[in-house]
């Protein structure tokens, strides 16, 4: 029964979704409390990872780039989250088990001012053999590199879990292109990531400094940021763009000038 219903969501997932992976909650178990899979779903069993790659063009455009980031991101989030809700009803149209979508972005809550989804979606995507976390923090496909946009169901139903990839670091020997090119300076002198340093100067939104400027303000920075920031705008992709695993050649002499 289980093999079975895994086939039937592989089957309609294809024509919708580029990657899907299958994990069993046992593998969240290093996951914080708080945004553990059974925090979110009644008697949670599996978590299912859905993904859709951002194109090459957007990545590659003379002058629109930043725009073409920005509604690209957002249509693949829409996309994501309308097959994730009706993945979770064709589950439940099964019978006996509960299934919840899990947001592709938004709402988001904050401990100590640091953004956290309901759940991760990039740890939930390793977890479910999808690919592996690379030196930019970001998460790699074996074919998509960091293009891909995810989402996740988490049901109650044992679906059995796909193969993880070897524990091994995605990206090329020595190549530092993310680090050197970051213009945020988000890599501190031993290459660890700060996403919030990230965060200050890729994500940019018309309202957040009108909403924030003040102690009152920022004491509702989460109620601020699920209301205004469904469309923020980012203003940064030079990571993803020099990245040769987002390459479609993914040439070891990309890397070389970074070395």
């Amino acid at each position: 029964m289980a093999e079975s219903l895994k086939q039937a969501i592989k089957k309609i997932l294809r024509p919708q979704v580029d990657v899907v992976g299958f994990a069993p909650v046992s593998r969240f178990d290093d996951t914080p409390e708080a945004h553990y899979p059974a925090r979110v779903c009644k008697d949670a069993k599996t978590v299912i990872v859905l993904g859709i790659p951002v194109p090459q063009g957007m990545l590659r455009s003379p002058g629109y780039n930043l725009y073409g980031v920005h509604r690209t991101y957002h249509s693949a989030y829409t996309k994501l989250d309308h097959i994730a809700l009706s993945l979770s009803n064709f589950i439940e149209a099964k019978g006996k088990y509960l299934a919840m979508p899990i947001p592709s972005y938004a709402p988001m809550v904050f401990h100590q001012f640091e953004p956290w989804g309901v759940m991760s979606l990039k740890h939930a995507a390793v977890k479910a053999g999808l690919g592996r976390f690379g030196r930019s923090g970001q998460m790699y496909h074996p074919k998509y590199g960091s293009l891909l946009r995810l989402a996740a169901v988490v049901t109650s139903a044992p679906i059995p879990g796909d193969k993880l990839l070897p524990d091994e670091l995605p990206c090329p020997p020595n190549c530092k292109a993310c680090i050197k090119v970051c213009p945020a300076k988000a890599f501190d002198e031993n290459g660890k990531f700060n996403k919030m340093t990230c965060l200050a100067y890729s994500v940019k939104h018309a309202i957040y400094p009108l909403a924030l400027n003040s102690e009152e303000g920022r004491k509702k920075i989460e109620r601020v940021i699920n209301t205004a920031g469904h469309n923020y705008w980012i203003d940064c992709d030079e990571c993803v763009k020099v990245c040769p695993l987002n390459k479609k050649e993914k040439a070891k002499k990309n890397t070389k000038q970074y070395s």
